[in-house]
């Protein structure tokens, strides 16, 4: 006999007991001669008269209370990381330690977000076949890659405006360099290698960027007069700057979707600070929940 039967002939028989109660009017006698312990009858009579036929059906025994239950507190936490900045399980656990000093695992943050429906984000993408190889740098500035993100603000008044997101990531340490203008040209693009160059703590050794108009003959020999080789990747392959492209979607995610419009020094002031908390707050999956100075900060003492 299966489950369902045997719940099923447990409903008809608690059913029959109290019906043969009512009819005698006497409930000793009848829970007697079903042969149903005393204390049962009344638990099952409360449940029937609370919740009618659905009250007799046994039901999963949950403990009222759970000594080592997840505080509320941590729960509304894991939950704000999730819905506000969309990080994955992993990141919560790391920013949960690094920056509220709460040491989460990640099967308990998991079930956090499956049991409010938050573990899978609204139209996913599908994953894209992987015809390339994944790889990574061990040597600082050893490969540069560099592009633009294309924004679309929108002003107080309502009024869309454009700009530009120039965008530089180290293979090795995942530091980056970003920018902001007004232009998307092959000025800016040559102005924005030098803020690279100011900002990275190392010598770098090899850009690679698309074949975008930016970055045509005026940018390529003003990169390789620095001593600067410059490679492009090979047409339609944005996987090959794979580092980047991820990082633009973290852009999306974690600053611009948090981000009012106010004007053009106000972006760059903020974009300034989310470089900063990029490359020294922020926990990198590549890197194992360190940040990336602090990964450069151990290639360099391995180098040693």
């Amino acid at each position: 006999m299966n489950k369902e039967a045997r719940e099923y002939l447990n409903l008809q028989r608690r059913l029959a007991v109290f019906k043969y109660a009512e009819a005698w009017g006497n409930v000793a006698r009848a829970y007697r001669a079903f042969a149903m312990p005393r204390a049962s009858y009344y638990r099952w009579k409360k449940a029937y008269d609370a919740e009618g036929e659905a009250g007799l059906v046994r039901k999963r025994p949950i403990a009222k209370k759970h000594p080592r239950a997840i505080a509320k507190e941590t729960v509304n936490k894991v939950l704000e990381l999730r819905t506000k900045f969309h990080l994955g399980p992993q990141r919560i656990v790391w920013y949960m330690e690094r920056y509220h000093g709460i040491r989460v695992a990640f099967s308990s943050v998991y079930r956090i977000l499956v049991r409010h429906g938050v573990n899978r984000f609204p139209n996913r993408v599908g994953c894209r076949a992987m015809h390339t190889r994944r790889y990574a740098k061990q040597v600082p500035g050893h490969h540069v890659q560099v592009d633009v993100k294309i924004l679309s603000v929108t002003a107080p008044d309502g009024k869309k405006i454009r700009r530009f997101q120039y965008t530089a990531i180290d293979d090795a340490t995942r530091i980056r360099a970003l920018k902001i203008y007004p232009r998307h040209n092959q000025a800016n693009a040559i102005s924005f290698i030098d803020y690279v160059l100011e900002k990275f703590p190392f010598r770098v050794q090899t850009i690679r960027t698309d074949r975008g108009h930016e970055f045509q003959a005026l940018f390529h020999w003003q990169v390789e007069d620095k001593g600067i080789r410059h490679a492009y990747i090979k047409p339609r392959s944005p996987q090959l700057n794979g580092k980047v492209e991820r990082s633009h979607r973290t852009d999306g995610e974690e600053f611009y979707q948090l981000l009012s419009y106010t004007d053009d020094v106000d972006l760059n002031q903020k974009l300034e600070k989310w470089e900063h908390f990029y490359n020294f707050d922020r926990p990198h999956g590549a890197h194992g929940g360190r940040t990336s100075y602090e990964a450069l900060r151990t290639m360099l003492e391995q180098t040693k």
